[in-house]
């Protein structure tokens, strides 16, 4: 089957969730089909993540977006009442560079990521399939209730127009694919579950030399995104307090991940670091006893949660977080939606016995439910109209 795979962003380095999730998307369907790549970009793509993607695609084509056509694109979609991002995306020349391509690659069927991809691929004829992946309207309501003054109007005004486009598109595609049951639940029963994996030969202790556990708990993520800077700031701020009033020495705490926001730089104290991105982001998890995921807002399954279980650290996070990977409290995880719960969570995992046995049966939850081959295999079917 010849796939021609439309993204939002190039797939590399793995750096956000929608590119990790693509690219083993891609590995996975390489292995018995011909993968035509075209990735939109607002930044140079380096050479070397153009290889990675060439050693398993039969073509790559990516097209840089520059920034007075997003702005352009941007007052073209608020007068038109679609979402904003969805103009941030678009331009003409992205447009007419898709249908070109289209045009070359011939392709049995058209596999879209996220509603943003919806410009430029409205106009074909094709099969198509989008991966929702979240309910980004969820994603950005849940964002809108946290908000205050000019910031919530905003959200407020993309959460309905991302209501509209994301019911829309189910009648523009031919099948759509979502990360998890709470995310199909805020769009439609016919969207097809496809979750998340993790590649569990490289999230794994056993060919690594492991780092002295310099930090009692990790968190890790893109740190421009809204819902990690929230919860790393809510770890520091208003957590942590309450675990350091218990237990007032040698309790660190490592922020670890890509473009530090200033209110996550802000941070780092003699107690917390802020470590920016990291060339390995085994290395956080190698270090630091306990994973800590403190999400408050945000939609979809968090891969952070898949790394650190695979990785064997006892993790604590919300329902919020928990609730999409189906993982059974105090079985596998352990869950808090307050900052006095989650403080005494950690506080509890202080106890050798009870942290191990979470690091262990997390461990072997992740190793049996998500391997990647297995996630990408209910949408091979779909893309194969089986």
């Amino acid at each position: 089957m010849k796939i021609l795979l439309l993204l939002p962003r190039f797939p590399y380095p793995l750096d956000k969730g929608d590119k990790l999730r693509a690219y083993h998307q891609i590995v996975e369907l390489a292995k018995r089909h011909e993968i035509y790549l075209f990735a939109l970009s607002h930044t140079p793509v380096p050479h070397d993540s153009c290889s990675r993607l060439l050693a398993c695609c039969s073509a790559v084509r990516h097209l840089q977006i520059r920034w007075w056509e997003s702005a352009w694109g941007i007052l073209r979609a608020l007068l038109s009442r679609r979402p904003l991002q969805l103009g941030y995306w678009s331009s003409r020349r992205a447009r007419r560079a898709f249908a070109d391509w289209e045009r070359q690659v011939q392709p049995d069927v058209i596999y879209c990521q996220m509603v943003r991809t919806i410009p430029v691929v409205e106009g074909s004829s094709r099969r198509k399939v989008l991966d929702f992946q979240d309910a980004l309207s969820l994603n950005t309501l849940r964002r809108m209730q946290r908000s205050h003054g000019p910031l919530r109007l905003v959200l407020n005004y993309e959460y309905r127009a991302l209501q509209r486009v994301e019911q829309q598109a189910l009648s523009l595609f031919d099948a759509a694919t979502v990360i998890s049951p709470i995310d199909r639940d805020a769009l439609d029963p016919s969207v097809h579950l496809v979750p998340n994996g993790v590649d569990t030969d490289y999230f794994n202790t056993k060919h690594l030399t492991l780092n002295t556990r310099h930090y009692s708990i990790v968190f890790t993520g893109n740190m421009a995104y809204a819902p990690n800077v929230d919860a790393a700031c809510w770890l520091v701020k208003e957590i942590m307090p309450l675990v350091w009033k218990q237990c007032p020495y040698g309790v660190r705490v490592l922020i670890a991940g890509a473009d530090p926001k200033p209110a996550v730089r802000a941070l780092a104290g003699p107690r917390v670091t802020v470590s920016g991105r990291l060339d390995d982001i085994r290395e956080a998890y190698t270090s630091a006893r306990i994973f800590v995921a403190p999400m408050r807002i945000g939609s979809g399954m968090q891969n952070k949660l898949l790394e650190a279980m695979a990785m064997g650290l006892p993790c604590v996070t919300t329902t919020l977080a928990a609730t999409p990977l189906g993982a059974t409290p105090w079985e596998h995880l352990l869950v808090g939606d307050s900052a006095a719960e989650l403080a005494d969570l950690i506080i509890k995992l202080g106890i050798e016995e009870l942290h191990d046995s979470i690091a262990d049966a997390g461990h072997r939850f992740v190793q049996e439910r998500y391997s990647w081959p297995a996630a990408v295999a209910p949408l091979e079917k779909i893309l194969n109209k089986q």
